[in-house]
Order: C-alpha cells, then sequence, then structure tokens
C-alpha cells in the first residue's frame, strides 16, 4: 500500500493560515485527509511553527555539520519547492546532482578558496539523512510518477487486494500485460554507423519501429507468448531464412503504423493468452480462473470478456485506473526496462561475434548481415533473460504479500556497463548516457508528431476559408489530444535524464554514510 504523505512545515502553515481566514477544522482535516484531532495539535503550535525559518524547513540540526552545508540544503529546499510549483519532477538523482552543483558554487564564493575544492558527493546516505531532516515527501524516482494520481492508486490498491482475497486468487492465477516500442536496429547516436546513416537519403533502418506485448504471472513462473506487430506481414528475410510464422517465439502480426489494435489484442488473448493460461493451470491443478490486469490504453477494450471465446470464460478482466500505470503496473516496474537492456546487450554481442570471428566488417554486417530474423532471435534471448525473481519482484507496489522472500535483492544488473565494454570493444564511442538513452527510443517519434500537429494548426490557421471555426477547433484538440503527446515526450526526456543520473550514482557514489549503511 501507498503510504500517507508527511505532514510538512509548509502543510502545517498552509492549515494555519487556512484557520486564521475562517475555515473549520473539520474542512481542513477533510482536505488534507487527517483527522480533526491531528488538525487540532498543528493549530496548538502555531506560534513555534510560523516562527520556523521557512527557507530552511529543518527542524533537526546536527552538531559540527559544515556551515556550507547547512546552506546548500536551505537552498535545495527552496529550489525544490520552485520546482513542484512549476509540475516538474523532482526526483532523488536530480536533487543530489542539484546540492552537488551549490555546493561547488558555494565553495568557488567563499574566499580564499583553495584550488582543489572540498568534493561533496551526495551520497545516498546524505539524501537519506536530508529528507528526515527537510521533511520532503513529493521525491519521487522515475519520471511518470511525478503526473501519477497517488490517492487512485491507493484506492484501487486496497480494491485489488480486496478481490482477490475474496476470489482467491493465487500468484499463479494472476496477470499483468504490457505494449511497448522498440526500435529494433538503433545504435548509439555518437557511433559512425549512426552518423553515416543520417547523410543517407530516404528510409532509415533505425527508425524501424516494431511494438511488443509482454505478459506474465505474478509469481512469475509463466510467461505468455509476446505479441510482436510490425509493418510488414512478410518481411522479405522471411522468405530468405524460410520462416514458419506458426513457429516463432512471438505471435506475429502486422499493421501499416506496427500498433498493438483492439482486433489484435483480442486475437492475442484468445490464440496465445488463453490456451497457456488454461494449460498451466490444470498442469498445475490449481482451479480454473484467472485475472488480467493492464491499463486502459485504446487497444485493451472495455467489455473484453465479450470478446473471449467460450473455453476462456473463465478468465476476469481488471483495469488500473488512469494515471496509475508508473505507481502499480508490474511490467512497468523494471521489467520492459531490463528487457530492452538485455535485447540491447544481445544486439552488440552479436555485433561483436559477427566482426570478431569472421572478416565481416560492423558496417557490412549493419547493411547485409542484420534483418529482422535476427532481431526475433534477440527479443527471445532478452525475454528468456528476465529472471523469475524480476517478475515477481514486479509485484512489490501491488501485491507484496505475493513477493517471495529472499535473504538479500540482488546486486544491481551491470548489464549496462556490458553493453558499453562490448562497444568499445569493436571501437565504438559508447558511454552508459548513450546506452541509457538508446533504451529510451521513442522520443524522435513523438517530436515529430508533435511537430506535425504545429504544421498542421498553423496551415489550417492561415488558409481556413472560417478563421474562428479553424482556431477553436483546433484548440479542442491540441488541449484533449496533442496535450497528452507533448506530456509524454517531456515525461519521457525527464526519464532518461533521471535513469542516466542513476546509472552513475550506483557507480561512483555507493559509499557507506556515517550512520550506517543506507537502505535498499
Amino acid at each position: 500500500m501507498l503510504k500517507k504523505e508527511k505532514v510538512t512545515l509548509e502543510m502545517k502553515k498552509e492549515i494555519i493560515w487556512k484557520h486564521d481566514g475562517g475555515m473549520r477544522v473539520t474542512d481542513i482535516a477533510r482536505e488534507y485527509g487527517r483527522n480533526p484531532s491531528t488538525i487540532g495539535t498543528i493549530l496548538k503550535m502555531r506560534e513555534k511553527i510560523l516562527a520556523t525559518d521557512a527557507a530552511k524547513g529543518v527542524t533537526r540540526i546536527v552538531k559540527n555539520r559544515p556551515a556550507v552545508l547547512e546552506e546548500v540544503e536551505k537552498l535545495l529546499l527552496i529550489w525544490i519547492e520552485e520546482k513542484q510549483r512549476a509540475g516538474d519532477t523532482v526526483s532523488e538523482a536530480v536533487i543530489c546532482e542539484k546540492a552537488k552543483a551549490l555546493h561547488a558554487d558555494l565553495i568557488r564564493e567563499q574566499p580564499g578558496t583553495s584550488a582543489e575544492p572540498e568534493v561533496f558527493k551526495a551520497s545516498r546516505g546524505w539524501f537519506d539523512r536530508f529528507k528526515t531532516r527537510s521533511g520532503i515527501h513529493s521525491v519521487v524516482r522515475h519520471g511518470e510518477a511525478a503526473s501519477s494520481d497517488v490517492p487512485a492508486a491507493e484506492d484501487f490498491a486496497a480494491e485489488f487486494l480486496e478481490l482477490v482475497k475474496t476470489e482467491g486468487y493465487v500468484p499463479q492465477q494472476v496477470f499483468n500485460c504490457d505494449e511497448t516500442g522498440l526500435f529494433w536496429k538503433r545504435m548509439p547516436k555518437r557511433t559512425f554507423i549512426t552518423q553515416e546513416e543520417s547523410r543517407l537519403p530516404g528510409h532509415k533502418p533505425m527508425k524501424d519501429r516494431l511494438t511488443l506485448l509482454f505478459c506474465a504471472n505474478a509469481s512469475g513462473d509463466l510467461k505468455i507468448k509476446p505479441l510482436l506487430v510490425y509493418h510488414s506481414e512478410n518481411p522479405r528475410a522471411f522468405k530468405r531464412h524460410k520462416i514458419d510464422k506458426e513457429r516463432l517465439s512471438v505471435m506475429w502480426r502486422s499493421n501499416s503504423k506496427a500498433w498493438v489494435t483492439r482486433v489484435l489484442f483480442v486475437d492475442w488473448v484468445n490464440l496465445a493468452f488463453g490456451p497457456a493460461v488454461k494449460q498451466y493451470l490444470l498442469d498445475n491443478d490449481l482451479p480454473l480462473k484467472a485475472l488480467l490486469l493492464m491499463d486502459n490504453a485504446p487497444a485493451h477494450p472495455k467489455g473484453l470478456e465479450v470478446d473471449l471465446l467460450e473455453e476462456f470464460s473463465f478468465i476476469n478482466i481488471m483495469f488500473l485506473p488512469p494515471n496509475t500505470t508508473p505507481l502499480l503496473q508490474p511490467m512497468d516496474q523494471q521489467v520492459i526496462a531490463n528487457f530492452k537492456k538485455l535485447y540491447t546487450k544481445e544486439l552488440f554481442r552479436r555485433c561483436f561475434e559477427v566482426t570478431d570471428c569472421t572478416t565481416i566488417t560492423l558496417r557490412e554486417f549493419w547493411k547485409d548481415h542484420f534483418d529482422i530474423v535476427t532481431c526475433l532471435k534477440m527479443v527471445n534471448t532478452a525475454w528468456k533473460g528476465i529472471s523469475q525473481r524480476n517478475l515477481n519482484c514486479a509485484w512489490r507496489s501491488l501485491w507484496p504479500d505475493c513477493v517471495a522472500p529472499s535473504d538479500s535483492d540482488a546486486p544491481e544488473s551491470t548489464v549496462v556497463q556490458d553493453i558499453v565494454a562490448l562497444g568499445r570493444t569493436m571501437g565504438l564511442e559508447v558511454t552508459e548516457e548513450d546506452v541509457c538513452e538508446l533504451v529510451e527510443g521513442h522520443d524522435d517519434e513523438l517530436r515529430d508528431i508533435c511537430q506535425k500537429w504545429k504544421e498542421v494548426q498553423t496551415f489550417a490557421d492561415l488558409h481556413h476559408p472560417e478563421k474562428h471555426v479553424a482556431h477553436d477547433a483546433g484548440n479542442f484538440y491540441d488541449t484533449r489530444v496533442m496535450s497528452s503527446f507533448r506530456e509524454l515526450l517531456k515525461r519521457r526526456i525527464k526519464q532518461q535524464t533521471m535513469d542516466r543520473f542513476l546509472t552513475k550514482k550506483q557507480r561512483v557514489e555507493e559509499e557507506p554514510s556515517s550512520s550506517g549503511p543506507p537502505e535498499s
């Protein structure tokens, strides 16, 4: 269950100001989701709270802490408040980077500063203590969570757990599915292959995208055959390699945009998901009932039960509320992200093997020997590489009791470092930031959508015979449709930045704090 936000100093002051303005205690309590007795306690401490330094926000001062660090935390709290008022994402990684920058600036401004300035690493231990001292509560670790509906997530989590208890579901019977796009032939921007392709006219293979739908159960021991949607029904490589689509490790489907549609999703449920789940339940002597949890994407139709074949009527459907996916959806809790990292590692490994063991150059491999059939093999390898532990732990936010106990959490994967090492072995200029950016590869497409809409809107404003009609219609579409795309692009850009910060931190800032090792 998601925890209730801590009552911060600023929140206490707001409560006092509202009460002074004539608002009743019961109304304040309802607005902040607190007991009236809690509000009463805050009001009794009115003088002490209002006398507290608002910029500081720190109620516990540790002796012998450097004065410059106290100043850093004061400025940092002001900066965090400004970011939150602006609706921007504030993550642990971003806060730590800002703290280091503030510290460096303050040290430089001090008179008589030595040539070797003091280094402040903003470690995880410092961050945990800073949170305790300052009472900040709106820190998120993933970009999308900033725009998530936390109350709705809390309500849904309670509803979900009640359903599981009432219906008697066990982790083996509960499934989650989600889609993701994959630019299957993309390399980091600074490699010579990417630079070479950018100068070529016409179709760019690195922009070739497919969509994958992944699904597994909460116990993590059953992975359903993925759905793969591509823009071509019969690629040339299939004929060349004599591919039988029915024997692929994925369910192959196509449409011009390579998107999962309602028809394709229902097809997958009846031909892949239903049969696999039914056979699994029978093989494991489990009751013939299952729950499929998914988000409310357009391809996931309401009333899906009507489209199920009669033999799969034992499958129940449950939808996540809007804007709760980043908080609750299991596949979004590092399952899909880990798949993309494993896929990228397999891509680099294949490039290395071919160029190291043959006379084929990397350019020749990329141009003549890397096709969609090779991609399918790598998709299969990467999906197999997602461990049962990873799939099971992904349910921790929604269903913590179903997560199997472990002696210790597994250390952070070194997949990104492996990719960098393989790339450098082949003579490519690859950094960990490049790999993180490569894994999050949808931004170009979203930018194109937003740019094309601007062009259409400008053209309509200039040439439509009824300017006011075009203007009103454009504003309506811009607000109801395009705003979602722009927000999605903004969140993904922030996610890339924060992931890169986190990757760096895990390498260079894993140091013990004075108060003991940081919590995982």
